[in-house]
């Protein structure tokens, strides 16, 4: 069974590892706050208080030779920078790190964060999107690697080409659109896209971000 490290139990990390624990997987948690750890302890029996920027004590509760630990430490960026340190010193392979800015988001790539997410920062782009646009959005994992998307076009796309959305967002392939009810799988690259009409594309995770911040 594989095993998920999540440290930082706020209300990021504590929903990942909610989420995790419905799958086929071992899910450890880690936060410094008896409080949350009883709270996760609901869903998940490995639960520990501990100081994740001690090694000695991650090394003793599980967390090395992972191959996956997502680091949800909130406003504490020295935290959060010690104990990606930590994690990558007991060879742990892929440390998803939280950033909370652009300069701490830097930080943990240079010190061997695998990747850099910025949850706060794409729950509230959505938001507006949702609030502001009027857009939806649907998300389903083809791979660890690869997403597709359905969404409808807001006014950043409208009478936009299919070939021009293509080339201005780049790494996304649309392989479907719908309009007038109708949903077609023969991309015409010229087609331009009306109100209301829905896109599904393709994109690689890694610029899934970026995209939903500019579209």
């Amino acid at each position: 069974m594989k095993t998920i490290a999540i440290i930082g139990l706020g209300k990021f990390g504590f929903y990942v590892a909610k989420s995790l624990s419905r799958l086929n997987v071992k899910v450890i948690a880690v936060d410094n706050d008896e409080k949350k750890i009883q709270e996760i302890s609901e869903f998940i029996d490995d639960a520990f208080i501990l100081d994740s920027t001690n090694k000695a004590a991650l090394e003793e509760v599980g967390i090395y030779n992972l191959n996956t630990v997502i680091v949800s430490i909130g406003a504490n960026i020295e935290a959060s920078i010690l104990t990606v340190m930590a994690l990558k010193d007991l060879n742990n392979k892929h440390v998803i790190a939280k950033a909370i800015t652009s300069t701490h988001g830097e930080i943990l790539s240079k010190i061997g964060a695998f990747k850099v997410i910025y949850p706060e920062k794409i729950a509230g782009r959505l938001l507006v999107k949702k609030l502001i646009d009027n857009i939806t959005i649907e998300e389903i994992d083809i791979s660890n690697t690869l997403k597709m998307i359905k969404l409808v076009v807001n006014e950043n796309l409208i009478y936009k080409k299919i070939s021009e959305i293509q080339s201005e967002y780049k790494n996304l392939k649309i392989v479907s659109y719908k309009t007038n009810s109708t949903w077609s799988l023969d991309i015409n690259p010229s087609y331009q896209v009306k109100k209301d009409d829905m896109l599904v594309i393709l994109i690689e995770s890694r610029y899934l971000k970026d995209f939903y911040i500019n579209i």
